[in-house]
């Protein structure tokens, strides 16, 4: 493999600012649009950033471990969870893995750390793999996805002779589901699978994306792994600003604040999926989570994804994660809707106009 050929896989898409800035009316990521939290931004503004870290996050690793209920040994701090997803699959990697199992629509560093590692990247549950990713609940479609379900039920298993099968759960969005049966209650859901890794980012859930700290869950009997991840990290992944956030991730009142937050994002989400529906756009069903996929009525979506940009709204074109021609919304306030309404209208009426005035529609010479 030589560099000419990682190019396209580091090409990332992100929603977020961009080079036009910060979005007035910013729809492209699933940060809580009830935050930030008060109380973990305090946190944050009030960390001591004069001096490092604690190197091995001693308190930090016993007040999350608490939290999950398992042994402080079994957290691994991560600077990111895009850090920490390249971090095990360099550790795939080393075990001998060849494949990397991901969902069939997923986020884009899964593959783009397979990828750069020379490993082959298949998408699909069922599959032997060296390393196997599942989301849940999914992105960017907020499904349940079906791999967690038969993760459950098997465990880590061995596969035809590959090396131990390496798991990840990504519970980045878990603390954000929005269905009954699977809302956040202020602790993680015990029906999550065990036997794999969990990796959790609650920047998203507190409203604070710009902080970036993650950590993740190792599997019961996984201490060598852990051991080798410490190891492949640099020193201090996570800065005084991630301490102070994961800190707080934990705290009663940050946790009643989250749990409080989604009776509000389940009202803003009814109501986003109606105006949805009510331009014109079909909504994929079935989300559980603070975020959706539609798909706007348009021939050219693409040119009315940057004249709203212009206008000061960003969506999350979806082609990146596999669905051209749809587009994933975070859940934002009505004022934020309204604003989507009346842009999308403007937009939708220049380009019926424009239609109307194009030299093929008059019958003019080209």
């Amino acid at each position: 493999m030589t560099l000419h050929d990682l190019q396209p896989a580091c090409a990332s898409v992100h929603g977020g600012p961009d080079t036009a800035g910060v979005p007035l009316w910013d729809f492209s990521t699933n940060s809580n649009a009830c935050g930030p939290c008060s109380e973990a931004r305090e946190a944050v503004q009030g960390a001591e950033a004069t001096r490092y870290p604690d190197p091995a996050y001693t308190a930090l690793r016993e007040s999350l471990g608490a939290f999950h209920g398992v042994a402080p040994g079994r957290v691994v701090l991560a600077a990111s969870a895009s850090e920490f997803m390249h971090r095990i699959t360099t550790l795939a990697a080393l075990q001998g893995a060849v494949q990397a199992a991901l969902p069939l629509h997923s986020y884009g560093d899964y593959a783009q750390a397979a990828q750069v590692r020379g490993l082959d990247v298949v998408r699909g549950t069922g599959v032997a793999a060296g390393l196997q990713w599942a989301c849940e609940p999914s992105s960017p479609l907020g499904l349940a996805d079906p791999a967690v379900r038969a993760w459950q039920l098997d465990g880590v298993a061995r596969d035809g002779g590959l090396p131990d099968v390496l798991r990840v759960l990504d519970c980045a969005y878990a603390p954000l589901r929005l269905d009954p049966e699977g809302a956040w209650t202020g602790a993680p859901p015990a029906q999550l699978p065990s036997a794999c890794w969990q990796l959790w980012t609650p920047n998203k859930a507190l409203g604070l994306t710009g902080v970036r700290a993650a950590y993740a869950i190792a599997p019961a009997g996984s201490e060598e792994q852990v051991r080798t991840l410490v190891a492949l990290a640099p020193s201090w992944p996570v800065g005084a600003h991630g301490v102070a956030l994961l800190q707080a991730w934990v705290q009663p009142a940050v946790q009643q604040w989250l749990v409080y937050s989604l009776s509000t994002l389940r009202e803003w989400k009814s109501r986003q999926q109606a105006l949805c529906l009510d331009l014109g756009w079909a909504v994929h069903a079935g989300s559980l989570a603070n975020y959706f996929c539609a798909q706007p009525a348009s021939t050219a979506l693409q040119n009315d994804l940057v004249a709203l940009r212009a206008a000061g709204i960003k969506l999350r074109d979806a082609t990146s994660f596999g669905l051209p021609g749809t587009v994933r919304l975070g859940v934002l306030a009505p004022a934020a809707q309204d604003a989507l309404r009346l842009a999308w209208k403007a937009v939708a009426s220049g380009r019926t106009i424009a239609d109307q005035d194009s030299p093929a529609d008059s019958g003019d010479a080209l």
